[in-house]
This record gives structure tokens, sequence and C-alpha cells, in this order.
């Protein structure tokens, strides 16, 4: 190829001949750099550009430049901080400073997760003009069900926590009350680590006797005491290149604190009845409903372990606290148990009584109320009788399933009340404009089944009712002719 440039030329005058001739990148060159989607977004909440991953995350190459932020990710009318989310627009712009946060994106009647991080755009005089954003969404794929259910700020605000601390090799220490889901907080901290290769160990400190919890975290070698017939692998070396999660870390005694403070200083353990001490690669969470630092001044658990367990705390919200999300995690739950789904998704007479309850068992305590719920229902629609709870009066009024002793609530956090619109959509055709479903007659039944040829669950699906509990009409009917 030949050169264009006049041999007369110095190499100084060449360069800058070159450098002259060559267009700046525009800003649409630049953000398409970005492998993950990238947008810039004014003071106004108008995106100013974004790139080509931005707008296929959206399923859209349109112009999205003038359109506002919360339109396109949430289908919002006004910004997201109306609606109960962290806007990181109105933070950077506030603060001057980077911020992240977890998003629910909408796509149509899709909603995904997705890790938000954005940062202020200065002007040449130091004043914040935009912000840029980039976005990664969370795989459907790698989400599992069973660990954290919920949209609301406060679950949000949780996992974006979780999210962060997740892939580092940090102690974490989770704090909460009884039944909050400690566990499952436990579980998606190892989920999204990079230890996820191997199984989580738990050891519950509260089931076990104070006498075997020793040589259940440690192990011991022959003969260390009598009944030791051969060497025993504790907990904590099963866990080596894995996570121990250590469930109600205060009913360890201050001895056994002592030697657990000992693995997380110098990552080593002794077994018992053992001679030298080994390398160990174990990373701990460790979780107690107690107040710890209450423990502590009572001389009931070592400060300096309480200072090394704390590396990173997390405290989970009480179920009072995300009543928002009770409808969503009471049909997580009837998905899981058998007959349960016939009941998804709840009326809202039901999410009306479950959110107007303050569950001082937290989430566990819901899960309680669900299972007795379909089972007393045997097969028909869940209602209010079939609920082990008193909306008015808070507490539990069926003596058969009283276990929990409930006096009175707050009711300042407002129930959830869907609109007209949001009712329609969640009832099955065979719920819609009837308060309380009618239980089909043996007739109805019958000629049901005649008219689906046989077919039991294409029958049951138009009666409304679970294939069991058709097959129990049919029973019915089969007996009534036999007489």
């Amino acid at each position: 190829m030949k050169n264009s440039f006049p041999n007369n030329l110095s190499s100084a005058e060449c360069i800058q001949l070159k450098s002259d001739d060559i267009s700046k990148p525009s800003c649409d060159d630049l953000i398409n750099i970005f492998n993950e989607p990238f947008v810039i977004i004014d003071r106004h909440y108008q995106i100013v550009a974004s790139n080509k991953a931005y707008r296929s995350s959206f399923q859209t190459q349109k112009n999205l430049e003038g359109k506002f932020c919360y339109e396109v990710s949430h289908n919002y009318d006004s910004p997201c901080s109306q609606h109960g989310e962290h806007c990181p627009l109105e933070t950077v712009m506030r603060t001057g400073k980077s911020t992240s946060v977890l998003h629910i994106h909408k796509h149509g009647e899709e909603e995904e997760q997705v890790q938000i991080s954005a940062s202020p755009i200065h002007n040449d005089e130091g004043e914040i003009h935009y912000m840029g954003e980039t976005m990664v969404t969370i795989p459907q794929e790698e989400k599992d069900p069973q660990l954290l259910v919920g949209r609301t700020p406060a679950i949000l605000r949780l996992i974006n926590i979780l999210h962060r601390v997740a892939p580092t090799l940090s102690t974490v220490f989770i704090e909460g009350e009884s039944g909050v889901g400690k566990d499952c907080v436990a579980n998606y901290i190892h989920h999204y680590s990079k230890r996820n290769n191997k199984p989580m160990i738990v050891v519950d400190c509260g089931a076990i006797g104070e006498t075997l919890i020793e040589s259940e975290l440690f192990g011991y070698e022959k003969g260390a005491f009598t009944g030791a017939l051969k060497q025993k692998i504790g907990l904590i070396e099963s866990a080596h290149g894995s996570t121990l999660f250590i469930d109600e870390i205060g009913e360890l005694s201050l001895d056994l604190q002592t030697k657990l403070l000992r693995v997380l200083e110098s990552s080593t353990i002794r077994r018992i009845g053992g001679t030298h001490y080994f390398d160990v690669d174990v990373r701990i969470i460790a979780a107690t409903n107690q107040d710890v630092k209450k423990m502590v001044k009572e001389g009931k658990f070592r400060q300096d372990l309480y200072y090394r367990l704390a590396t990173f705390p997390v405290h989970v919200p009480p179920l009072r606290e995300r009543k928002a999300d009770i409808p969503a995690i009471a049909e997580h739950f009837l998905q899981k148990l058998e007959d349960g789904a016939q009941h998804i998704p709840l009326p809202s007479d039901i999410i009306e009584i479950l959110s107007s309850y303050d569950f001082p068992g937290n989430i566990r305590e819901l899960r309680n109320i669900m299972e007795r719920a379909v089972i007393l229902s045997a097969g028909e629609f869940i209602s209010e009788e079939h609920l082990t709870i008193d909306k008015n009066s808070h507490h539990l009024f069926s003596n058969e399933f009283d276990d929990v002793d409930v006096g009175d609530f707050p009711t300042d956090i407002p129930p959830y009340f869907p609109t007209q619109v949001e009712e329609d959509r969640r009832l099955p055709v065979y719920k819609q404009n009837s308060i309380k479903p009618r239980k089909p007659d043996l007739a109805t039944v019958q000629q049901t089944l005649e008219r689906h040829n046989g077919h039991r669950l294409s029958a049951a699906q138009e009666l409304g009712i679970s294939e069991r509990t058709l097959y129990r009409y049919l029973q019915r009917i089969s007996k009534m002719e036999e007489e």
C-alpha cells in the first residue's frame, strides 16, 4: 500500500498529520467496547446513550435515547425510588460516589435479577452531568428457587450484600430472629461462592449435645477415649476446600469457642487424642438468633471470637418487615407441597389475611400455616377456615393446631391489596367472578368426566379440583353404584 504522505515531512509532522487524519471515536464507539450492558443516563432519568448489549438485554435494537430509564427497565411511569426500590442515579447524584444495587428488571411478563454498578460522569468543571451504569444479569439457570424468595427492598438489599461477599473468603456472621431463613442465606452465600463445587457442611450446635459437639467438629483418633474404636473425621476437616456453616453458634461452650478461635486464626486443627496440628482450608459461616453482644457483656461468649466471626455481619430481616413478599413465599411453599400447586395463585382474600399477620415465627411459621391449609382443605380451594391464624385478633384460633403463643402486634404496615387488574390476572378462569367456589356435585363430576372421554386430568382442571379429589369423587360414585 502506497504511503500518501509527502516525503519532505519530518517524522513528527507525519505523526501529527496521521493523528489529524483519524477522526475521534464517537460515544457509541466507546460504549460498545463494553461486553456487558452499559447505559449513560442524565440527571433527569433520561437515557443519553446505550450500547448494543444493553438494548439486546431488553430484546430491542431500537434507539432508546430520550426514554426514561425506569420506563425501559421497570415499565414504570415514575422513578423506581417511588416504587420502593433503591435508585442508583439518585444516589450517584446525591453523593458523587459510585454505588451498586440489585434490581428486578422486567421484559414483558418476565422478570430477572440484575446487579447494577453505577458511577458518576463529570464535565470539565468537575460537575456531575451523567451517570454510567453497567448491568450484569444473574442467569436464570444459576438461581436456585429454594434459596431466597422475594423482591421487596429489604430482601433486595440483602441479596445485593450477599452477592458482594459470596465470592470472597471472608467469614460471615448471620444474625436474625428464629425462622427468618438464616440457613437459606448461608446456602445462598455458598451457592455463589468459588467453593460451590463441593457441598456445604452444616453443624447445628443446638441439636447436638454438649458432650458430642467437640468430637463432631474436630473428630478424634482411635483410642482417644472409651468407645473410640477407629479414627473419626470431624466436620471442620470434612469441609476442607468448602464451606462450614455453624448454626446456633451461641450454644457453644467457652472452651469450644477458644478452640474454634484457634481454627479461625491459624487455619489448623487437631483431632481429639491427636498429637499434631494440620492445615485446613475452610470458609466459616456462623449464625445465631441470640443477642451475641449481650452474651459478650455477660461473659457467655468470647469477645475475640465474636469480632473474628463478625468480619462481615449480615442481618436477615424478619417477615413482618417484608410483608409484600408474603404471597410469593406462600406460593413457593405451595409449589413444593404435594397437591399444593393447585392452590396457586392464592386469591386476594387469603393474601389479605396472611398480610395482616405479623408472623412471630417468621418464614418457618408461614410454611407451617400453608402446609396445614393444604391438609385441611382436603383437595378443595384454600379458604379462610383453613388458615390457622385470625386476621382480626392476630393469634392462632385453632386449639388443635395452636403451637405458637402470639400477643398483639402492630398493624402500621399496610397489607397487600391487589388491584382488580392484578386480581383478574392472578385468578384462574374457574375462580374469576366467584368469591368462594362451590364443590361440584356427583352428577356434574360424571358429566364432566364423560365430556372429556374419561380423561381425569382434563376433567379435574375444568372442575377446578385436583386429580386426587376427583379420584375421591369417583370412589363415592362407585360405592353408590354398588349399593
